[in-house]
This record gives C-alpha cells, structure tokens and sequence, in this order.
C-alpha cells in the first residue's frame, strides 16, 4: 500500500470515535496501513497533539473490538496522530493545514497522498471540498480520495447540486460514498455465491417466488431526533441502506448475471419499474409507531420522544414492493421493509423459492417452500432451509449452513470500507449513477408523501409494523419471513412454517 495521509474532519465527533479510530487501529494491528502513515484530525476544539492521542486512546480502550490491548501498540499507532485546529469555511485554517501535512510528507519521506474523509454533516460537503481545491491541499503531485458519509442530498435535486459541487473539485473515480451495509461481510460476500457448494447452486434452477429485504430496529430516534425527523425512514434507510441491498441482490445472486457477467448495480437500478405518485399508494407502507412494549420494557411512541413535535407526520417504517423488469427477475416480487421501535433488531435477505423442491419434483400444496437466508446483523449467516422431500407437512424444516463465520475473525464494516479507500478500490462504494437512480426511483414517493396520498399508518412499538405491510404481500400469496422463535414442532404459530436460522 503506497503511503497516504489520512486527513479527517469532524474528528471529535461520535462516528470518528466509534468507528473510525477502532477500523484504524485494527487494520494497524492487521498491517494493512502503509509503513508511512498520518492522520490528521481536524475540529473546532483547541485541542494540543497530545490531548487528540489521549481522546483516539479513550476511543480505542472503549470501542475495539480487540479485548487485549497492548500498550506498546497502541503507542506506536498514537505516534501517527496529529491534531489541527480548523473552522470549515476559514481560508487560513486550510492554509495552515497544508503546511503542516508537508511537513509530515517532507520528515517521512512520503508523496503527497491524501485521503480527505468527511464525518461531518453534509452541510460542510460542498464547503470543504471547494476549500481542498482552492488551498492546494489537492496536491496533483499525488492520488487525492475524498470520502463521504451518507446523507447525499435529501431529495433528486439536491443530490444533483451536491454532485455538480464536489465534481468541481474532485474526479468521480476519487469520490468514496460511504454506504456501511456495503461493508457488512454478508453483503460483501454476495459477490462469492457463485463459487458455493453444489447443493445450494441446485437452487438457481429452481423459480424464485419472491425475495424480501429486511432492516429492523428496536430502538427508536435516540438523540438524532433534529435530523430523523427531517429525514424520515425514506431518507435514512430505504432511498440508501435498502436500496443497495436490492441492487447487490439482483446483480450477485447466481443465475441473475444471466448472458452479461459484467452486470453492474446500475443497470439493476435501471431496470426497476418506476412508480408514478398517484399509484403509489398501492406499493408503498408508510408508518409511525406508537406507545408499546420493546423487551418486556413499556416505550413512548414517536410524538412523545424528546425533540419530536407531538403533531409530527414523520414515516419510522416504510415497506413497499418493487420489481425488476429484466429476463431474469420479471415477475418476481421484491419486498424491502425498514422501521424503528420494531419487534427484533435483524438485517436480512431472503430468497423464497417457488413450486419445486430440491429433489426437483412440484411442491405439495402448503408444503413450506425452500429458503436461501442471508443474515446480516445481529448475526452473521448464510443458511438454506427446506423440508426434506417425503416429509409430512408439517415436519422440521431441516437448516443447512452455507456460510457460518467464526464471529471473531468478521470485520467491521468501517475496517473494511477504509483498507478499500487506502486501496482505491471502489467496489463497495456508492457510485453517482446509483445514487442518482435511487433518488429518481424515491422522488415520486416524497412526492406522494408531501400530497398526503400515502396514509401514514400507526404501529405499536415492539410489533413487526403495521398490518397494511402484511397485506402488500397477501395480495400476492407471501408473507414475511420473520425469525421467529422455533417452536417445538419446528412450526410457528398460525403457520406451517418458520423460517430458522443458526444462531
């Protein structure tokens, strides 16, 4: 890995001490930083080098997911950490900041490379990257990345203006969205399918009924109360987070490449049937939860939370069908449904096989259809699930792992994202035509929010959303397969089937 220096703004900020310090250091202890290695940390604080080391330590002893921490590694790594004072919009502050990253260069011997990460609000995005174009810190003597957290834009348009902004400044090949779920190792290991064993390659001959993407969450708006609100599941989850995940199962899922293996999340994008505000009513839930019950626990529903305005018409839950109208997917349903203060706290992708077994013969009527189960938070899984051809309707599904990771060896999203970045390697990273389609796709929805032809339906807190979620799937004889606990019979109640994954 060629020597960089990683330059961060908002380096006092909860992401940066959360996740960005720990991704650091464990990359550090993996040896995958380069031998000449920087971080400049940037904010507001008046801060000394000395009291940035003792908060990145803090940080690390607090959020690692490395038990032993070692004092002379840990020294070592701190050595590289230097902190400097910068309001985002003052000309002189990023003059003083280019001195002394050249100095750094200058004493290492390194070239100037420069990754500019931007944990800040995207209010600062276009500020700061007219600031590195205009100070030289952009040096053309060396590669420049600049790394951005999501939100981009909060609407088709303003995504526009933000991209033609931080187009001035940087080349699209050196811009890094950040979408964390393309870090997961679940996600990243969609792109492997293809190579897996040949009882689960036997499924991609068989039809696919329809394939659900999941996002639940038992808490509810914490202290971004400012910005939920604003912002909504639409904005927060479902136009990024879910999306992606849509895209990375219609073009990884072996069989779906179809004549093309260079099919790209794009043309995914591209492919998805548009909705029109007037219709989409009919393929779009859109929620807020109420009083319930989280873990035995009693919860306020969403106008009751602090910073929340009791007459607030935010969405917390958004479910909606699509389609992908391409000789592969035509005709399967996808369903993506996201909330807060729901049920359990999962993440996951399943693909519901339809009227053949694994043996190849037609399915009885109500025999439980074969599963293939992506679980991608809180734990980590690639399970394939079916009764056993001759088994009574009513017998245990049998689970067969595909892919059961030692927990203990699984990145963290971030580790995985940043080595990318160091790298230049823009694989898991949100390209601008993606971004673009999916805010194309989402507009006529805010749309039809704003008109209010989409109701906005209550849920109890600690429920699985509203019942209208239920019936955009009814229509089409589904349900959701929810991770049910499993019950002594192998069934769930009501049903007979669940859907079980190892744990």
């Amino acid at each position: 890995m060629e020597a960089s220096t990683f330059i961060l703004f908002g380096a006092t900020g909860d992401l940066a001490k959360r996740k960005i310090y720990p991704a650091l250091y464990t990359l550090f202890l993996d040896n995958k930083l380069p031998d000449s290695f920087s971080v400049f940390g940037l904010g507001r604080r008046e801060w000394s080098d000395e009291t940035f080391r003792a908060n990145v330590e803090r940080s690390i002893r607090e959020f690692s997911r490395h038990e032993a921490i070692q004092d002379e590694q840990l020294n070592e790594f701190l050595e590289a950490f230097r902190f400097c004072i910068l309001d985002a919009g003052r000309k002189d502050d990023y003059v003083k900041l280019l001195r002394m990253v050249e100095s750094r260069e200058e004493a290492l011997g390194a070239p100037p490379n420069r990754l500019f990460y931007l944990s800040v609000g995207p209010e600062f995005f276009e500020t700061i990257a007219f600031q590195i174009r205009e100070s030289g810190l952009g040096s053309a003597n060396g590669w420049k990345r600049l790394v951005i957290e999501k939100p981009f834009g909060h609407d088709l348009p303003s995504a526009r203006e933000l991209n033609r902004k931080l187009s001035e400044a940087f080349e699209e090949s050196e811009i890094f969205r950040i979408d964390h779920y393309l870090g997961k190792p679940i996600v990243q290991r969609l792109e492997e399918l293809r190579e897996i064993d040949s009882s689960v390659r036997e499924l991609w001959n068989r039809p696919i009924a329809n394939v659900q993407i999941t996002a639940s969450e038992t808490v509810g708006v914490e202290e971004r109360a400012g910005y939920y609100d604003q912002a909504g599941a639409v904005r927060d989850m479902f136009q990024n987070h879910m999306l992606q995940l849509l895209m990375m199962v219609a073009t990884h899922l072996p069989g779906a490449v179809g004549v093309s293996s260079e099919r790209s999340k794009k043309q995914a994008m591209e492919s998805l049937r548009p909705l029109h505000k007037q219709e989409a009513g009919a393929f779009v839930i859109r929620g807020q939860y109420g009083e319930g019950t989280i873990s035995g626990k009693p919860v306020a529903g969403y106008t009751s939370e602090p910073g929340i305005a009791p007459q607030s018409a935010n969405d917390t839950f958004i479910a909606a069908k699509l389609r992908i109208e391409d000789d592969f997917w035509s005709g399967v349903p996808f369903y993506i449904r996201t909330g807060k203060r729901m049920k359990r706290k999962s993440t996951r992708i399943v693909v519901e096989f339809g009227e053949t077994d694994l043996s190849g013969l037609s399915a009885a009527a109500g025999k439980a259809p074969n599963l293939l189960v992506f679980e991608i938070g809180p734990n980590d899984a690639i399970t394939m699930q079916h009764v056993p051809t001759g088994s009574p309707q009513t017998g245990k599904p049998e689970t067969i792992p595909v892919y059961i990771p030692d927990r203990g060896s699984l990145p963290e999203a971030y580790e995985s994202l940043i080595y990318d970045a160091l790298l230049g390697d823009p694989t898991f990273f949100v390209r601008w035509d993606e971004v673009e389609l999916s805010w194309q796709w989402v507009q006529p929805v805010l749309e039809a929010f704003e008109q209010q032809l989409i109701p906005l339906r209550p849920y109890a807190a600690g429920s699985n959303g509203p019942d209208a979620s239920d019936a955009l799937l009814a229509e089409e004889g589904h349900h959701w397969w929810d991770n049910e606990p499993e019950l002594q019979n192998g069934s769930k109640e009501g049903e007979s089937y669940a859907c079980h994954v190892n744990h």
